[in-house]
């Protein structure tokens, strides 16, 4: 391992792969408030999958060769100095292959013949240590603003922009939003729920007084492993895909799978005993989420043509119906958990996006399907499967097939 150093930090860029494009920005703003030249890279398309193909092997999961393969890419570009660059990755340190993609990235630099460039592990579990880089509180809470931000701005633009009377509208509100908070964070303002909840309540009102034209569309949400439910990179642009196709998209905030990983920490309490230190750091961190958990629906509470998430207190209910909690390999049991909100709010035409070689979404995924069918009779799920050798064309037509479903039964 090679040492992320003080004097690093004032000198180095630091490159991150793009995991959920509409947060991340918010999350570049905050690295760099705090000392840390961050850059997210955004390079997509064949040659970034050959990249990452190139130096880890195709049996290891898609959202592997998908992020690895950014960074690796970027750094072969001859856009950055090697000798002034660290790569970066956020992981959860649970049961999950992506607790494995730091040292699949060390073994690809080294092949490369760079193995003195610095890789930076960032998880809650802290897996490991750094004399230039540590996650201080203030960065925390201001990420977890960041979330909530991301979350809105995301549940608002798929719920508006497939309605638009003028094209463009609803990205430029969103776009205006992100160089608005962007530069709040560089004030260091816009942290405190107070201000997030006023913040969001701004935001909502823009959105509502987008002139929107009334339609009768498909309602699609999108679930699964969490890197390829979000990136466009990953997902072959599902969302641009659907929205194309005459849906309405819903995608669950990035806020449920943070407190997904905090509310584990309790069940591997219960199941498995273990150290009461932990326990009381993740019931913690789980009522500190908390507390962010409803700001986005007190803010919408004016709009009530809105649809606004489910609590996550919930969403353990919904998905205790269907398995198990001590099921949490990748996404677990929030999975199931997601697609019965979605059902419920009305998306009953479920997208679970599965990547190659996640073998715990998969089981999961494929697994609750039935159960999930019990319960909600009308609901059209379609597990679709991406993997960097999938066909765009076949893919693409599984959903079609499902679409063609849903019309179907709304024509009956």
């Amino acid at each position: 391992m090679v040492d992320f150093t003080k004097q690093m930090k004032r000198e180095y860029t630091i490159l991150c792969p793009d995991i959920f494009p509409m947060h991340m920005g918010l999350f570049e703003k905050i690295f760099r408030n705090n000392g840390y030249k961050l850059e997210v890279v955004r390079d997509e398309g064949k040659e970034v999958i050959d990249a990452g193909l190139k130096y880890i092997h195709n049996d290891m999961c898609y959202p592997a060769i998908c992020s690895c393969g950014q960074l690796i890419y970027a750094l072969e570009s001859g856009r950055y100095d090697v000798h002034k660059t660290a790569l970066i990755f956020f992981q959860t340190g649970g049961g999950c292959r992506a607790s494995n993609y730091i040292f699949l990235l060390r073994k690809a630099l080294e092949e490369m013949g760079l193995s003195f460039v610095p890789v930076i592990s960032v998880s809650f579990a802290g897996l490991e240590k750094y004399s230039g880089f540590k996650l201080t509180v203030p960065m925390l809470l201001s990420g977890f603003a960041s979330v909530v931000y991301g979350d809105m701005l995301m549940l608002l633009k798929n719920q508006v922009e497939p309605y638009e009377t003028n094209k463009g509208d609803t990205e430029k509100v969103t776009q205006k939003w992100l160089a608005d908070l962007s530069e709040g964070f560089k004030r260091k303002t816009g942290f405190s729920k107070k201000k997030i909840l006023r913040n969001l309540s701004a935001i909502a009102k823009d959105f509502h007084e987008i002139p929107k034209t009334p339609k009768t569309l498909v309602k699609v949400g999108i679930v699964g492993e969490i890197y390829v439910k979000y990136s466009p990179f990953a997902n072959r642009g599902l969302e641009k895909f659907l929205l194309g196709e005459g849906c309405e998209i819903m995608v669950p905030g990035v806020m449920g799978f943070l407190q997904y990983c905090a509310a584990n920490v309790e069940v591997d309490h219960r199941y498995y005993g273990g150290s009461f230190i932990k326990y009381f750091i993740g019931q913690k961190a789980e009522k500190i989420l908390a507390g962010y958990d409803g700001l986005i629906e007190k803010a919408l509470e004016d709009y009530p043509e809105f649809v606004t998430p489910a609590s996550f207190e919930k969403i353990k209910l919904m998905a205790d119906k269907v398995i198990d909690r001590g099921v949490k390999m990748g996404e677990g049991w929030l999975l199931p958990g997601e697609v019965a909100e979605l059902i419920e709010k009305g998306y009953n035409n479920v997208v679970c996006a599965q990547p190659f070689g996640c073998l715990p979404n998969h089981i999961v995924g494929k697994g609750t399907i039935r159960k999930l069918r019990e319960l909600y009779p009308d609901a059209n799920i379609f597990p679709v499967d991406y993997d960097a050798g999938a066909s765009k064309v076949n893919q693409e037509n599984r959903i079609k097939l499902m679409l063609s479903i849903a019309r179907e039964e709304k024509a009956v």
